[in-house]
């Protein structure tokens, strides 16, 4: 029997296609906190599209900014000893960014979060190298962490089922159970301390269904990770950029890692950027000599200058308009909103409470006889004129730093109206 015509010839990441095809929901502009499809309906942006659209949609200045660097120069390959304004410029910020919380830091760029982690992956083991102790080449995550699909990123994932059906995987990463200070003591222990690398810890769990740290979790890895001499690598490719209400999300707690990856918010999605703040403490085996060896890693567009420059017009929108305070200020009425759900017969948790993130866990038993509760549930929503993402056992949030308090309302109850029906 012949195949039925495709109606697409777009395959969508993470989708089931034989269900897509022919019936792709199709957005055509944006402005702010709101999108609208091809038909012209209008809907409230509950997340920020992947995680992303920190200032906002449709910014006139950052197009001015991206339009502004591309006539000088659209980009111009930064191997070797090449390098163009804006990356050092953008890397130069980054760097006061930080504010000393990890020394005099250095910034290693890619396209993106996957090509961050592959990076502070390869960089740890070659760090250990370097310095004597090649024994260390364990690779320790949590489960229900998301650290995207590239090489490492796919065998550190603990999302299981984005670690199936593709065979052998990135030897030496192992997973202990997230939020619990005893399993990942144990798993240390197991492997042997002088053995593990580097322990990858997103500060709140986005992808994995929105997890934040029980009180003293993150202190607690990061004297553990100390003790041990284990490299801790934040991975604040979602919570970066004020999604947090800060710029790398770590400050909120007393830590210092050795390399933080972020992405997805340094532009806030105008063009595709991400990269790895590295402690100093990391950079002598490479930066101290003349002869010291090269890190023999990098892609194609690290410090592409249009890119660093959207960067750079980003950071300036966010602190001008005060984003980061403005989280700050209504985390709590964020979590209020969302708060209210609880008491859904259909609901088994409302998880959030730390930035802009939440997420409505739906009940055990109705996902038990509907697995595919979650999806329906995402889409009952969207009717409704709000977009929110379907993950593991129900729905996130995460809209816009812009958004005000009525559209926290609006996407609460866009979502109570879509449990009722579901």
């Amino acid at each position: 029997m012949s195949n039925p015509p495709t109606k697409t010839n777009f395959w969508h990441p993470f989708a089931p296609m034989g269900a897509v095809d022919g019936h792709e929901f199709v957005i055509e502009r944006a402005d702010d906190v709101w999108v609208w499809d091809t038909d012209g309906n209008r809907y409230l942006d509950g997340t920020a599209s992947l995680w992303y659209s920190n200032i906002g949609h449709g910014r006139s200045e950052m197009a001015d900014a991206i339009h502004d660097q591309m006539e000088k120069m659209e980009a111009y390959s930064a191997f070797g000893d090449l390098a163009n304004p804006t990356v050092l410029q953008l890397c130069d910020r980054l760097v006061d960014l930080s504010e000393g919380r990890m020394g005099e830091a250095k910034v290693f760029l890619g396209a993106g979060g996957g090509d961050a982690i592959d990076t502070a992956a390869k960089l740890a083991r070659r760090y250990w190298q370097l310095s004597g102790e090649p024994e260390r080449v364990h690779l320790l995550s949590r489960t229900q962490g998301y650290h995207g699909t590239h090489g490492f990123g796919t065998a550190i994932a603990g999302i299981e089922p984005n670690r199936e059906g593709l065979g052998p995987l990135m030897e030496e990463t192992a997973r202990a159970a997230h939020h619990d200070i005893q399993a990942l003591e144990a798993e240390i222990e197991r492997l042997g301390p002088e053995t593990v690398a580097a322990f990858f810890c997103e500060p709140v769990i986005g992808a994995g269904g929105v997890h934040p740290p029980s009180e003293g979790y993150i202190e607690a890895i990061g004297e553990i990770c100390k003790r041990h001499g284990i490299l801790l690598v934040i991975d604040s490719v979602i919570c970066g950029f004020g999604r947090l209400g800060t710029w790398f999300g770590f400050e909120r707690w007393d830590i210092e890692p050795d390399m933080v990856t972020f992405a997805k918010g340094v532009t806030s999605g105008y063009l595709p950027l991400g990269g790895v703040l590295i402690n100093q403490s990391l950079t002598g085996p490479f930066w101290d000599d003349p002869s010291d060896p090269p890190f023999r890693h990098g892609q194609t567009y690290a410090g592409h200058s249009t890119c660093c420059a959207a960067a750079l017009k980003n950071i300036e929108i966010m602190e001008r308009e005060g984003l980061l305070e403005k989280v700050l200020e209504n985390e709590k009425i964020f979590f209020d909103a969302f708060s209210a759900l609880d008491g859904h017969d259909a609901v088994g948790e409302v998880r959030g409470g730390v930035g802009l993130l939440a997420a409505v866990g739906l009940d055990p038993d109705l996902l038990a006889e509907r697995p595919s509760a979650p999806v329906e549930l995402g889409k009952l929503v969207r009717d409704r004129g709000v977009l929110v993402r379907p993950l593991g056992d129900g729905v996130a949030a995460s809209p816009p730093l812009t958004a005000e308090l009525e559209h926290f309302g609006e996407i609460s109850s866009a979502i109570a109206a879509g449990l009722e029906e579901l």
